[in-house]
């Protein structure tokens, strides 16, 4: 995949690569695990961010964070996925709303 990618795309990749994965390691996905694996890829995200600070043991690099968000990233939508969430529908209605002038 090159170029620029939908919200859509990204969400429908993971989802395969996700079901890869699973298969691979014989990991069985039920409903906590997609809020567990949320979790932890924001704890990795945090641990990162915290070493770029100097907050945290160790060094780390603006790739390692880039590579961190886009797990979180992509295991939000993982999340949507499984519960049934429309990730743009719930922008739209949670967050640009904001943008609309007030009637």
């Amino acid at each position: 995949m090159s170029g620029r990618l939908t919200l859509a795309e990204v969400s429908d990749a993971a989802g395969r690569i996700s079901d890869i994965y699973a298969a691979k390691f014989g990991i069985e996905r039920d409903d906590d695990w997609f809020l567990l694996k949320l979790q932890e890829e924001l704890g990795e995200l945090a641990q990162v961010h915290l070493r770029l600070s100097a907050r945290g043991r160790g060094e780390a690099t603006e790739q390692q964070r880039a590579d961190e968000a886009a797990d979180l990233l992509c295991q939000l939508l993982l999340y949507c996925r499984r519960f049934g969430i429309d990730p743009e529908a719930a922008v739209r209605r949670k967050w640009l709303s904001w943008l609309e002038p007030a009637a």
